[in-house]
C-alpha cells in the first residue's frame, strides 16, 4: 500500500504514544515501588488543646487521620496508658470519637473528667501523637458574683472590680455593667468616655466626682459553657473622699508588680490604679528585651492610655515585655512592674513533611513554630519519647530502625501542638534475621562440637561468636569460619574440637550488619567438674550499675555464688545475685563497692570451682558551678573564671571552649592551670567576639563533665547590611534589606515617610503585600503606589541606635511577558502571530521577519492590527496561506517614554517528510540484515522516527512486522529474522505531521544455522552409585534454525580440565517427547558435570550450562586406620582414629561409630556399646572399672555403615575396691576368734591385701588394724579377753588404695567353742576337665567333724574326688555330670553348721544341627540348631565350607540366626558344609558334614553351522554361539591340528566368551581338526570340530573318505594290513595309559589305608579323602581358590597324548630333581606363636598325640609349645614302608586318554607335604593323612586347582602377650588356613599381667600351610624373606598370604622375587599364552604345621624317669631312639618348662 489513510496514520500515532506512555509508566513504577503511595498516619482533624463541658451537656472529641493503610486511633493518658469505656461516663466511639455523655454531679470522677488525654492514630509505617488534650467537666452549681466598695480621691479614677468565684473564674466573663439610674455600660473600642468597661471586665470611671458616688453599680456576667446570664448579687459603690492638702501616689492594689497573660489579637488592659492629690501623671514604659533600659510605650491607635489605665488594642507578641507605670505628682512618685505575655497560638511543622533517606545517609528534620511562649520544644518517635530538644533534630547515619513517624512538641504552660514528619528509606533495609541457630544441647566431653548459625539480611551481615560474653577466636581447638549462600545468606560455624567440661557455657552468635544486630545464645553443658574461666578486671564509673556474669563450665551445676571476703553476697540492699551466677550491684560506689569479688560454683557431688573479678570503681570529675559576674559584660571589662574539681580520680585534663571550641591565645582569653584541680581563664579586656558560652571541660579515665556559662556582652547596634535606594520594576516583588547586630540584639523597625519628602514618619500598616521578615523589607509586586521615602532603624538600648533613609522608586517600560516562542502552522493553513506589550501608553509596535522590517504593502498574504489593553496594547499579524518560506524568526518591537522590549515568534511551517530513497542491503545472515537508506526532507519537523517495515515474500503488506528506529540514523538492523527464508523489506519515514509513502522494497534471501538453543529442562539425577540418568527436551521450536539431528551429551569428571565425553543421541520425532541417557559404569560418589548441545546439518548449537551431580554415595570400602586407644580413668578410654582414604570413603563420612563391649561380653552383639562422633577421636564414659575392652570403629555416610576396623583392647584403669561382701566372727577360744570373709564383689583391680579392724567394745580402746595378703580369706585374732565383745570389720586393698569396709560383726571369746563353718555359701565355676576345689574350713572344740552332701547324698572319697586336711573338696577332672550342689557340715558336741556350694560345669557345646534350606547358583542357606543337650548358653556358630576343589573358608553366624545364607559361591559346584557352636569355653563339636551344589551345568556345545564360519586361510569362531549352562563362562581354549597331524597346536587358552575369535595363518584347501575346551566354574566341555579351508578362489573340496565310506571323520593313523583294526594307536593309547593310572591309583589307596588311624581328624570316620582329580572329595586345604582371577584364565588345560607336554598350570614341575637341584630350606621361618587363644579353634579338645613320622636326617629341631622346626634340607622324609624319592607337592601327569574322553577322568597326582619336623603333631604315612592328623592335602587338579587368595587378615588381639590356654588341634581342613585367628577374640588375661597356663597358640592355625608365599621363596631360595617375625615389635602381625604384593595390601615387608621359570622359551610362548603360568612356587615344599596342644592334655608326666631334657631329647632323635611316649612327653612338657611358664621363641 503506497500510502497510508489519514486515520491510519492516526492509529498509528495513538499507538505510539501509548508507548511511549507505557513507558513512562513503566519507569514511574520502577522508580517508585508497589508501596510508593503507603504512607505513615496523619492527623486530618486533630483535637484542640482545651476541652471545656459542663455535666448537663457532655462532649464529643474527635480525632481524625489519613494513610495508607487507614491508621488506627487509640486514645491515650498522658503516661501513655490506653483508654477504655467507663460506662456511663466515657466512652469510645466506632468512628475514634472520645465521648463524654452528660453525667450527674455525684458521679464526677476526677481521673476521667480531669485528665489530660491525646489521640495516638498508628499504621504499620509509625505512629503519632496528637497535642495534649486538657479535659475539664464542670458540674452546674450555684455561684455569685460580688461588687465591692472602691475608695477614690476625688478626681482620680475608679475601677470597680466584678469579684467572680475562683471556681467558675475561668467559665464566666464580664458582658456588661449596669448602674442604678439605668445606665448600662458595654465594653468599646471607643476610650473617651468618662465610663470605660475595660477589656478585663473592669469597669474604669475617669475623674470621679460627687456625683458618681450616689450610683450604685451592678455587672452582668455570661457562663461560657452553659450560656447562663446573671446580675451580680451585690451592687457596688465609690466610696469619694475629698482631699485634704496633697497626698503622694499611692497603689490601691498594693503590689508593686504583677502578671498579665493575653491571647494573640485579644486586647489586654494594664492597669495602675493609684490615688494622688494633686491627681497624678501616669507614664508608660517598655524594658528592652534582654537590658534594663526602658523607652516610653509609643501611644497611637492601638496603643491607648486612659487615665493610667493602658489598653492595647489587637495585641501582637511583639507587645510581650516588661512594663513600668511611673505615677508622678508634685508630692512623689510611685511605679508598677507589669509583665505581659501575649500568647500566640501555638503551631508547628517540620520540614520536610516525608524525606526518603538511604541507609548511612544522613536526615534532618526541622521543627518550624510559631506562638508564644515557647517553653519547650521535644521530639518524638512512633509515640516514643527521643530526648531531643532542639528544634533541629539531626540523624547522622539513617539505620533500619530509624524508618517512622517523627514528631515535634511544642509547649507551654496552656497549650501544646504538634507537627509530624515521616523518615522513609532508601534501597532495601533488611535487618540481620538469625534463620537458623543451634539449640542448648548436653553432652560428654570427648567428641567434637559442631555449633552452627544462619542469618540472612541486606547487606549481608558479619557473624561473630562469644562465650560468656567473651569474643571467641580461633585456636587449635576453636575454629569459627563462614560462607554465603546461594540466597545471601551467612553460614558461620563454630567447630570444638574435643570439647571439654571447660569449654561449656553460654554461646552466642552475633549477626551484625550497617543495618542492625541479631543475636542468638544457647548453653552448651559438658558434664564435668565445675570450672569458671578467667575473668579481666572490670572497671565501672560510680553510680553506675555493675552487672556480670559468672562464667561457669562444667555441667551439671547446682549452686552459683558469689562471694567477697569470703561472705556470701547479697550483704546490702544495693546487690542482687541471681541463680544463674549473675551479680548485679546498684549506684556502685569506691569506698564501698571497690573490692574483690568470688565466683563459687558447685555440683552436687561437692566439687567446687572459684573464680575471681577485681571491680575497680573509677569516679568521674565533679564540677564548681562558676559564672561571671551579673549581667552583661562592658567592652574592655577584666573579667576571670575559676574552673574547680574537687571530685574526681586524677589524672584530670581541663580544657576550656567558648561555643563549642577550643581557646587560643588569638582571641585575647588565657587560661592557667591551678594545682591539679583547678584552672582559670581570664580575659583581659572584654570584646564582642567574646559573648557566648563558656565551658569548662574536665576528662579523667571514668570520664567526662562539664559545665557552661553564658557571657553576653553590651555591644550598641552596627550595621550588618545598610540599605540604600532601590528601583524597582513595576510588579516585581521588592526586597531591601536592613540588618545589624550588637547586644542585646538590636530591634529593625521600617517606617514611610509622610507625603513626597521625607521627615515625618508613620509606622508601615501592615498589608497582604508589605511585610518586614529579620529586618528585610518585603514589598510583593511593587507599584507606583509604593513609592517615597522610608526609614529603617536599629535599637537595643545601647546608645543612640542607628537610622538609615532610602528612596524606593518604580518604574515600567514596555514589557512582553513572553519573550520567545515557537509557533507551528501546516503548510496551506491560515495563522496568525500575537504580541502584547504592558507598560506605559502610548506604545508603539514595529514587525521584523528574519530582523528585515516586515510591510504588509509588500506581500498582500500578510495583514497587521493592533488593539489597546488596559494594562498595552496587543498587536496581531495574519498570514492567509502558509508557504515553506514563511518558516523564519518574526521579531515585535514595542516602544515607550521609558523603554523598549521585544519578542520573537519562530514560525515553523510543518508539513509531512519526502520519502526515504536509497535503501541498500549492507548485510545480512540467517538472523538478520543490515540496511542503509538516505535521510529525506524531513518536511521542518524533526523525523520521530523510520519504521522498517519487512514480510515474508508470500505475504501481503497486510501483515507486515515493523522495526522502529530514530530519526536521527540512516543504518538500521533488522533482526529475528528466521534463517533461510526469503523477507521484502522497504522504508516510511515519520515526524509530528504525518508518515512519508513507503521507499521502493529490497528482496532478501536468510542463510541456514546451527542451532541457537540450549536443550532445556536438563536433569541429572544419580540412579545408582555407578550409573546417572540425564534427561532434557529439545530447545525451543524458534532455536533450531532447521531441523534437528540429535544430540551430544557430554560428561567428565567436575572440577578437572579433562575434555568431555560425548555420547551422540538421535533425536525424538514425537512431539514434547523427554529424551534421557543413562551414564554408566561411573565412580562413586563422584561429581560429574554434563552439557548437552543440540546438531542439524549445518552444525551443532550452543552447549546448555553445565549441570553437576554426584552420584550416590556407597559405604566406605575401608576402615579407618591407625586405630588406637588409651586409657584415661577408671571408668574411661579415649579411642582415636584416622580417617579412611578418602579414595575409599565413597561418600561424605558424616559420623564415626565406635563399637565397644567389655572383652569378655564381645561375642554377645546385645552388649556391644555404640557411640557416634564426626570428630576423629572420642572419650567412652561410664566403663566397667579394671576391665579390658575391646573396640572397632567405623565410618558411615549416607549409603551406610562402612567397614570395621580391626578389634583394639584397653583395660580400665584399676580403683579403689567395694567392700568384702561378707565376714563372719567365729569364736576358736577364750582368747582367740577366727575372722573370715569373703572378696568384694567389684575388686575394680587387683586385690593386694585384706586389713582386719578390731575393737574392743565399750572401751576407749583404739581400733587395731592387722594386714592380711590378698590369697588369705581369714584372720584368727588372738590375746583377746575372756568374755568381752570385740568388734571386726575388714576392707580390701588394690594398688589404688584402700577400700569400703564391710559390715561390723561383734563375738566374744569363751570356751564353749561351738562347730561353725568359716567359709561362705558359693556358686563356683569349674571349666570342664579341670580340677575343683570347694572349700569348707571349720572351727570348734572339740575338733568338728566336717562331712561333704553332693547333690544330697553322702559323699564317699573315689579316685576324682578326695577330702582334703583343711576339709575342702577336691574334684579332678571335672565333667558335666559334676554340676549341682555340694553342702559341707561340721559337728561337734556344741553345735552343728552347714554351708552349701553350687558348681557349674562350662564345657563346650555339642555338635549343632545343619540342613539345607535352598541353594541358588551362588549361594546356599542353611539352618542352623543347636544341640538339644546343650545346657551353657551358645554364644555362637562357626560355620564352615569349602567348595569341590577349593579351601575351606568360614562364616561367623550369631546364635540369633536361624537361617544363614553363604554368597559369592562358584555355580554349579559341590560344596561341603559343617558347623561347629562355641561359647565361652571353646569351639565344640563339630556337625556331621552337608554335601551340596549349586544350581548351573557346564557349557553346553553349540550347534557347529553357528559357531564355525570358514575361509581360504583362516576361520572364524562365534563363540556366542555357546550355551553357559546357567554359569557364566570364563574362557575358551582354542587348539588346531591338521587332520593327518597327531599333535594339537594351541592357539590360545584364554579366549574371552563374549568375542568371536579368527584362528589365522591356515592354509587353502586343507582338512584341520579345530578343539575347543568351554570352562564356566561348573567345569569344562571339550569339542572336536572338523573343518576343510576353502580354495584360494573360494570353492569346497571333497569331503575325505574314512575307508569305509563316510567322510569328514577322524583320520586314522597308518597302520600295516596285517594289524588288526583294534589296535589303532588312537584306542590303544589311552586304554594301556587307563590301564597303568588304575594301577598306580589302586596302589597309592592301599598305602593310604594302610596308614590310617582309627578315626579321622574329626574324630569319627565322617568322611574319607580321595586324591581324585574330578568329582573328588579333597582333604580340607587341598585346592587352590578357583575364584583367583590372575590364575582362572590359565588352568583347566589338559595335555593331549602323544605328544610333549606343555607347562601344567599351576603345577611348576615340582619334581625332585628341581628340588634337588635348587631347593634350600632356609632355617628362617621360625615364627613365635604369641596370639590370642581361640575357643573355637579345637574340635578335638580331648584326643592324646601320635607317634610322629622319623625324620630320615638327624637336622631337625623341637621345640615346645609353639616353636616350629624346618626339618630336612632337601625335603626328604624316609617312612616306614615308603622308600621312593617322591617329594611333597610334586605334580604328575599320567599320559594315555583321548581327548575325546570325558575330561574329568583326566588325573593329575600331587604329592603331599612332609611335616619337616614339626614333632608337636604327627607326620605324613605315605602320602596320605594319617587319621586325627591336622594336616593339608594338597592336589593341582586339571583347571579347578588354583593358589588360595589371602582372604583375612588379623592383629595379634593381646600384643604380642601370651595366650592362657595352649590352643587345641583343629581340623585338617581349611578352617586352618582361612584365618580363623581373627576371630580370636575370647582371651582370658591373668590378673597378673602373665599367663596361667603355658602353651601359646600360633599366629596362624597352621605356619606352613599358611605360610605366605612370600616366606615360601625366602626359604626356597635362601633370601631374607623367610627370618622370622618380630612378634614382640610394636604392630601385630599380619597374615601375609598371597602372590605378589598387589594382594597384600596389608604387608609391610619386601616383595620377594618370584622364583626362576623353567621350560620356559622366550622366543617361542605358543605353549601358554599365560605370563604367570609358571610362576606358582615349589616352596610349598617346606610348608609345615604349628603346634597344636590338647586341650587338657597339658601336665606333667607323673613318671620322673619318663622326663627328659630338651638336649636330651634331641640326641634321642638325632638316633632315632626317642619313642613316641618319649617324644609326646617331652613336647607336652613343654621342654622342661612347668605349666606357669611363659615361653617366647
Amino acid at each position: 500500500m503506497a500510502y497510508m489513510m489519514p486515520n491510519e496514520r492516526l492509529k498509528w500515532l495513538t499507538l505510539c504514544a501509548a508507548v511511549v506512555v507505557l513507558a513512562s509508566v513503566g519507569n514511574t513504577l520502577a522508580a517508585n515501588p508497589a508501596d510508593s503511595d503507603q504512607k505513615g498516619p496523619v492527623f486530618l482533624k486533630e483535637p484542640t488543646n482545651r476541652i471545656d463541658f459542663s455535666n448537663s451537656t457532655g462532649a464529643e472529641i474527635e480525632c481524625k487521620s489519613s494513610g495508607n493503610p487507614m491508621p488506627e486511633i487509640i486514645w491515650i493518658r498522658s503516661d501513655g496508658t490506653a483508654v477504655g469505656d467507663v460506662p456511663g461516663l466515657r466512652q469510645i466511639s466506632s468512628d475514634g470519637k472520645l465521648v463524654f455523655p452528660p453525667f450527674r454531679a455525684e458521679d464526677y470522677r476526677q481521673e476521667v473528667h480531669a485528665q489530660v488525654y491525646a489521640c495516638l492514630a498508628r499504621n504499620q509505617f509509625g505512629s503519632i501523637i496528637s497535642r495534649d488534650v486538657h479535659v475539664r467537666a464542670v458540674v452546674s452549681q450555684h455561684y455569685e458574683e460580688d461588687i465591692h466598695k472602691a475608695f477614690v480621691i476625688r478626681g482620680n479614677s475608679a475601677i470597680l472590680k466584678c469579684d467572680i468565684p475562683s471556681f467558675v473564674a475561668d467559665f464566666v466573663n464580664v458582658i456588661s455593667w449596669h448602674t442604678d439610674q439605668e445606665e448600662n455600660f458595654y465594653p468599646d473600642t471607643e476610650y473617651d468616655g468618662k465610663y470605660l468597661v475595660l477589656p478585663s471586665g473592669e469597669l474604669h470611671i475617669r475623674e470621679v466626682g460627687p456625683e458618681d458616688g450616689y450610683k450604685s453599680y451592678q455587672c452582668r456576667t455570661k457562663h461560657r459553657l452553659t450560656g447562663e446570664t446573671r446580675l451580680s448579687a451585690t451592687k457596688g459603690r465609690l466610696v469619694i473622699t475629698e482631699p485634704v492638702g496633697s497626698v503622694g501616689p499611692r497603689l490601691t492594689s498594693g503590689d508593686d508588680s504583677r502578671t498579665t497573660k493575653v491571647q494573640l489579637s485579644h486586647s489586654v488592659t494594664l492597669l495602675c490604679p493609684a490615688q494622688a492629690f494633686p491627681v497624678p501623671f501616669y507614664r508608660w514604659y517598655k524594658f528592652i528585651e534582654g537590658t534594663t533600659r526602658k523607652q516610653a510605650v509609643v501611644l497611637n491607635d492601638r496603643v491607648k492610655q486612659v487615665s493610667g489605665t493602658l489598653i492595647i488594642k489587637d495585641a501582637v507578641v511583639e507587645d510581650s515585655g516588661k512594663y513600668l507605670c511611673v505615677v508622678n505628682n508634685s508630692v512623689g512618685g510611685e511605679s508598677v512592674e507589669t509583665v505581659l505575655t501575649v500568647t500566640a497560638p501555638l503551631s508547628a511543622k517540620i520540614d520536610p513533611p516525608t524525606q526518603t533517606i538511604d541507609f548511612g545517609r544522613p536526615a534532618v528534620f526541622t521543627c518550624q513554630y510559631t506562638g508564644n511562649p515557647i517553653k519547650t520544644v521535644s521530639w518524638m518517635k512512633d509515640g516514643k519519647a527521643m530526648g531531643h530538644s532542639e528544634p533541629v533534630l539531626r540523624i547522622e547515619s539513617v539505620k533500619k530502625e530509624d524508618k517512622g513517624m517523627y514528631q515535634c512538641f511544642v509547649r507551654n504552660d496552656q497549650e501544646s501542638a504538634e507537627a509530624s514528619a515521616e523518615l522513609k528509606l532508601g534501597g532495601r533495609f533488611d535487618p540481620p534475621v538469625i534463620r537458623q541457630a543451634f539449640q542448648e544441647e548436653t553432652m560428654e566431653p570427648g567428641p567434637s562440637v559442631f555449633l552452627k548459625c544462619v542469618a540472612g539480611g541486606n547487606p549481608t551481615p558479619e557473624i561473630s561468636w562469644e562465650l560468656d560474653g567473651k569474643k571467641i577466636a580461633n585456636n587449635d581447638r576453636f575454629q569459627v569460619g563462614q560462607y554465603v549462600t546461594v540466597n545471601g545468606d551467612v553460614v558461620s560455624y563454630l567447630n570444638i574440637t574435643s570439647v571439654h567440661a571447660n569449654d561449656g557455657g553460654l554461646y552466642k552468635c552475633i549477626a551484625k550488619s550497617k543495618v542492625g544486630v541479631a543475636e542468638h545464645s544457647a548453653k552448651l553443658n559438658v558434664y564435668g567438674l565445675p570450672y569458671i574461666r578467667q575473668m579481666e578486671k572490670k572497671a565501672i564509673v560510680a553510680g553506675e550499675t555493675l552487672m556480670v556474669t559468672c562464667p561457669v563450665a562444667g555441667y551439671p551445676i547446682d549452686s552459683i555464688v558469689w562471694e567477697r571476703d569470703n561472705r556470701a553476697l547479697p550483704i546490702n540492699r544495693k546487690q542482687k545475685v541471681f541463680p544463674n551466677g549473675t551479680l548485679i550491684i546498684e549506684n556502685v560506689e569506691r569506698n564501698s563497692d571497690q573490692a574483690t569479688y568470688t565466683c563459687v560454683a558447685k555440683n552436687q557431688e561437692g566439687y567446687s570451682a572459684r573464680g575471681s573479678l577485681e571491680v575497680q570503681v573509677m569516679v568521674l570529675p565533679r564540677i564548681i558551678p562558676f559564672a561571671f559576674e551579673e549581667g552583661p559584660a562592658q567592652v574592655g571589662q577584666y573579667l576571670t573564671l575559676h574552673c574547680s574539681v574537687p571530685g574526681g580520680d586524677l589524672p584530670l585534663l581541663i580544657e576550656w571552649t567558648l561555643n563549642g571550641i577550643a581557646i587560643g591565645d588569638e582571641l585575647g582569653i588565657s587560661t592557667e592551670r591551678v594545682g591539679s584541680r583547678g584552672s582559670v581563664l581570664t580575659i583581659e579586656a572584654v570584646e564582642a567576639p567574646h559573648a557566648g558560652n563558656f565551658t569548662c571541660h574536665a576528662s579523667n579515665l571514668a570520664g567526662q563533665q562539664r559545665y557552661t556559662t553564658l557571657l553576653n556582652v553590651y555591644v550598641p547596634p552596627r550595621w550588618i547590611l545598610e540599605p540604600t535606594d532601590k528601583a524597582f520594576a513595576q510588579g516585581s516583588d521588592a526586597k531591601v534589606e536592613c540588618k545589624a547586630d550588637g547586644f542585646p540584639k538590636p530591634q529593625v523597625t521600617w517606617k514611610k515617610a509622610v507625603g513626597d519628602t521625607p521627615g515625618e514618619y508613620k509606622d508601615l500598616k501592615k498589608s497582604d503585600n508589605i511585610r518586614v521578615e529579620e529586618g528585610t523589607l518585603h514589598i510583593d509586586n511593587i507599584q507606583k503606589t509604593n513609592e517615597g521615602y522610608y526609614l529603617c532603624e536599629a535599637i537595643n538600648g545601647i546608645g543612640s541606635g542607628l537610622s538609615a533613609v532610602i528612596m524606593v522608586s518604580v518604574q515600567a517600560p514596555p514589557e512582553f511577558t513572553e519573550k520567545l516562542r515557537n509557533q507551528t502552522a501546516r503548510r496551506g493553513e491560515p495563522a496568525v502571530l500575537q504580541c502584547e506589550a504592558k507598560g506605559e501608553k502610548p506604545i508603539g509596535i514595529l514587525w521584523n521577519m528574519n530582523n528585515m522590517r516586515l510591510d504588509p504593502k509588500n506581500d498582500n498574504r500578510y495583514t497587521i492590527r493592533e488593539e489597546i489593553l488596559s494594562a498595552g496594547v496587543m498587536s496581531s499579524l495574519s498570514i492567509k496561506r502558509t508557504e515553506r518560506s514563511d518558516s523564519a524568526l518574526f521579531t515585535c518591537v514595542a516602544t515607550n517614554a521609558f523603554g523598549s522590549d521585544d519578542a520573537s515568534i519562530n514560525m515553523i511551517v510543518q508539513e509531512v517528510p519526502e520519502m526515504p530513497y536509497a535503501l541498500k542491503v549492507l548485510d545480512k545472515s540467517g538472523r538478520s540484515v543490515q540496511l542503509s537508506w538516505a535521510q529525506p526532507y524531513d518536511g521542518n519537523s524533526p523525523l520521530n522516527r523510520y519504521i522498517i517495515e519487512f514480510k515474508r515474500s508470500r505475504a501481503s503488506w497486510d501483515e507486515i512486522d515493523r522495526v522502529m528506529v530514530p530519526g536521527h540514523t540512516t543504518e538500521a538492523q533488522v533482526q529475528k529474522l528466521s534463517p533461510a527464508t526469503t523477507y521484502n523489506i522497504r522504508i516510511v519515514a515519520e515526524n509530528e505531521i504525518g508518515s512519508s509513502q513507503s521507499s521502493e522494497a529490497v528482496t532478501i534471501i536468510t542463510a541456514e544455522e546451527a542451532p541457537s538453543g540450549k536443550p532445556q529442562n536438563i536433569k541429572v539425577e544419580p540412579v545408582n552409585q555407578t550409573t546417572l540418568r540425564v534427561t532434557w527436551k529439545p530447545p525451543a521450536r524458534s532455536d533450531w534454525n532447521g531441523e534437528i539431528l540429535g544430540y551430544y551429551v557430554g560428561y567428565k569428571l567436575s572440577n578437572t580440565n579433562s575434555s568431555y565425553i560425548f555420547e551422540t543421541i538421535n533425536f525424538i520425532t514425537e512431539e514434547g517427547k523427554e529424551h534421557n541417557l543413562e551414564l554408566n559404569n561411573l565412580r562413586v560418589y563422584t561429581q560429574y558435570s554434563v552439557v548437552i548441545q543440540a546438531f542439524n546439518k549445518i552444525g551443532a548449537g550452543p552447549l546448555s550450562d553445565e549441570e553437576k551431580q554426584f552420584t550416590a554415595e556407597g559405604t566406605p570400602s575401608q576402615p579407618p586406620s591407625d586405630t588406637a586407644c588409651t586409657t584415661l580413668t577408671s571408668q574411661t578410654i579415649r579411642v582415636s582414629w584416622v580417617s579412611p582414604p578418602l579414595e575409599s570413603a565413597n561418600g561424605v563420612i558424616k559420623t564415626y561409630k565406635v563399637v565397644y563391649a567389655p572383652s569378655d561380653e564381645w561375642y554377645d552383639e546385645t552388649k556391644r556399646h555404640y557411640k557416634k562422633t564426626a570428630s576423629s577421636d572420642t572419650v567412652l564414659h561410664g566403663l566397667k572399672k579394671y576391665t579390658n575392652y575391646t573396640m572397632q570403629v567405623l565410618a558411615t555416610t549416607a549409603g551406610g555403615d562402612g567397614v570395621r576396623s580391626v578389634p583394639i583392647h584397653c583395660q580400665t584403669e584399676p580403683d579403689v575396691p567395694e567392700a568384702p561382701t561378707d565376714v563372719k566372727a567365729l569364736v576358736m577360744g577364750n582368747a582367740a576368734i577366727l575372722v573370715s570373709w569373703r572378696p568384694p564383689a567389684q575388686p575394680n583391680g587387683i586385690i593386694t591385701q585384706y586389713t582386719v579392724y578390731s575393737k574392743a567394745e565399750g572401751a576407749e580402746t583404739e581400733t587395731k588394724t592387722q594386714k592380711v595378703p590378698h590369697y588369705q580369706m581369714s584372720f584368727e585374732a588372738t590375746e583377746l579377753e575372756k568374755n568381752k565383745p570385740y568388734e571386726f570389720w575388714v576392707t580390701a586393698s588394690t594398688t589404688i588404695g584402700e577400700g569400703q569396709q564391710s559390715k561390723s560383726i561383734v563375738a566374744m571369746p569363751s570356751d564353749q567353742v561351738p562347730a561353725k563353718i568359716a567359709s561362705f555359701d558359693d556358686t563356683f565355676t569349674a571349666t570342664f576337665k579341670e580340677d575343683a576345689k570347694m572349700p569348707c574350713l571349720a572351727v570348734g572344740a572339740p575338733q568338728p567333724e566336717i562331712t561333704w552332701k553332693i547333690k544330697g547324698v553322702e559323699f564317699s572319697a573315689n579316685d576324682r574326688m578326695r577330702l582334703l586336711p583343711d576339709g575342702s573338696l577336691l574334684i579332678k577332672s571335672v565333667n558335666r555330670q559334676d554340676a549341682g550342689d555340694y553342702s559341707c557340715h561340721a559337728e561337734n558336741s556344741i553345735a552343728k553348721d552347714s554351708i552349701t556350694h553350687k558348681l557349674i560345669v562350662l564345657a563346650p557345646p555339642q555338635s549343632p544341627h545343619v540342613t539345607l534350606s535352598a541353594t541358588t547358583t551362588d549361594a546356599l542357606t542353611v539352618r542352623l540348631k543347636p544341640h538339644e543337650g546343650d545346657t551353657a548358653p551358645l554364644h555362637g556358630y562357626t560355620l564352615h565350607y569349602k567348595p569341590e576343589f577349593g579351601e575351606w573358608e568360614t562364616a561367623e553366624v550369631s546364635v540369633d540366626s536361624q537361617k544363614h545364607n553363604i554368597e559369592n559361591l562358584l555355580c554349579g559346584s559341590r560344596y561341603q558344609v559343617y558347623a561347629t557352636g562355641f561359647n565361652n569355653i571353646g569351639a565344640g563339636e563339630a556337625s556331621d558334614i552337608l554335601n551340596t551344589r549349586t544350581k548351573g551345568q557346564k557349557p553346553k556345545l553349540p550347534e557347529k553351522p553357528r559357531f564355525i564360519e570358514v575361509s581360504s586361510n583362516s576361520v572364524s569362531l562365534h563363540f556366542k554361539a555357546w550355551k553357559d549352562g546357567g554359569c557364566p563362562m570364563s574362557h575358551f581354549v582354542v587348539e588346531s591340528k591338521k587332520r593327518d597331524q597327531l599333535e594339537w597346536n594351541q592357539i590360545s587358552n584364554n579366549v574371552k566368551p563374549d568375542n568371536n575369535y579368527v584362528v589365522l595363518d591356515l592354509e587353502p584347501a586343507t582338512w584341520y581338526n579345530l578343539r575347543i575346551t568351554a570352562h564356566n566354574s561348573a567345569g569344562f566341555t571339550v569339542a572336536e570340530y572338523d573343518f576343510a579351508t576353502l580354495t584360494v578362489t573360494g570353492g569346497t573340496i571333497a569331503p575325505l573318505d574314512d575307508g569305509m565310506g563316510h567322510g569328514n571323520v577322524h583320520a586314522r593313523i597308518p597302520m600295516p594290513a596285517w594289524m588288526p583294526e583294534w589296535l589303532d594307536l588312537n584306542f590303544m593309547v589311552p586304554l594301556i595309559a587307563t590301564v597303568v593310572v588304575v594301577a598306580v591309583g589302586i596302589c597309592v589307596v592301599c598305602v593310604a589305608l594302610s596308614r590310617r588311624r582309627s578315626d579321622d581328624m574329626r574324630g569319627g570316620q565322617k568322611d574319607v579323602y580321595y586324591d581324585v582329580v574330578y568329582n573328588q572329595t579333597m582333604g580340607p586345604g587341598a585346592t587352590l581358590d578357583k575364584r583367583r582371577p590372575d590364575l582362572r584364565d590359565e588352568l583347566g588345560y589338559i595335555a593331549p597324548p602323544n605328544r610333549k607336554l606343555p607347562p601344567v598350570p599351576g603345577s611348576n614341575y615340582n619334581t625332585c630333581d628341581r628340588i634337588k637341584r635348587g631347593t634350600v630350606i632356609s632355617r628362617g621361618g621360625l615364627r613365635s606363636n604369641h596370639s590370642t587363644w581361640d575357643p573355637r579353634r579345637n574340635p578335638n579338645l580331648y584326643e592324646e598325640l601320635k607317634a610322629p613320622p622319623v625324620p630320615m636326617h638327624g637336622n631337625a629341631n623341637i621345640y615346645g609349645h609353639g616353636g616350629h622346626a624346618h626339618g630336612n634340607v632337601e625335603c626328604h622324609y624316609r617312612h616306614p614302608g615308603m622308600e621312593d624319592e617322591i617329594c611333597p607337592y610334586a605334580t604328575f601327569h599320567l599320559l594315555g586318554f583321548r581327548e575325546e574322553m570325558d575330561p574329568t577322568k583326566a588325573m593329575n597326582f600331587q604329592t603331599f607335604p612332609h611335616q619337616n619336623g614339626h614333632t608337636p603333631v604327627p607326620g605324613h604315612a605315605g602320602t596320605m593323612l594319617p587319621p586325627g592328623h591336622p594336616g593339608h592335602v594338597h592336589s593341582r587338579s586339571g583347571s579347578q586347582s588354583m593358589p588360595r587368595a589371602n582372604r583375612y587378615q588379623r592383629k595379634n588381639s593381646q600384643g604380642g602377650q601370651s595366650s592362657i590356654y595352649t590352643p587345641a588341634p583343629e581340623y585338617d581342613d581349611p578352617a586352618n588356613c582361612a584365618e580363623e585367628d581373627q576371630y580370636r577374640r575370647y582371651t582370658r588375661v591373668n590378673s597378673q599381667g602373665g599367663s596361667l597356663y603355658s602353651g601359646p597358640g600360633p599366629e596362624y592355625d597352621d605356619p606352613a600351610n599358611c605360610a605366605p608365599e612370600e616366606d615360601q621363596y625366602g626359604s626356597q631360595y635362601g633370601g631374607p624373606y623367610g627370618q622370622p617375625y618380630d612378634h614382640y615389635g610394636s604392630r601385630g602381625s599380619m597374615g601375609r598370604r598371597s602372590i605378589g604384593s598387589a594382594r597384600n595390601p596389608g604387608n609391610g615387608s619386601p616383595e620377594p622375587p618370584p622364583p626362576p621359570p623353567r621350560n620356559h622359551d622366550m622366543s617361542n610362548s605358543s605353549f601358554n599364552d599365560s605370563k604367570e603360568s609358571n610362576e606358582i612356587s615349589e616352596a610349598e615344599c617346606d610348608r609345615d604345621h604349628g603346634p597344636r596342644g590338647n586341650y587338657g592334655a597339658v601336665k606333667r608326666s607323673p613318671q620322673p624317669k619318663d622326663q627328659r631334657t630338651t638336649e636330651e631329647m634331641r640326641k634321642l632323635i638325632e638316633r632315632n631312639e626317642a619313642g613316641p611316649k618319649q617324644l609326646q612327653l617331652q613336647q607336652t612338657n613343654g621342654a622342661g618348662f612347668t605349666a606357669y611358664d611363659t615361653m617366647a621363641v
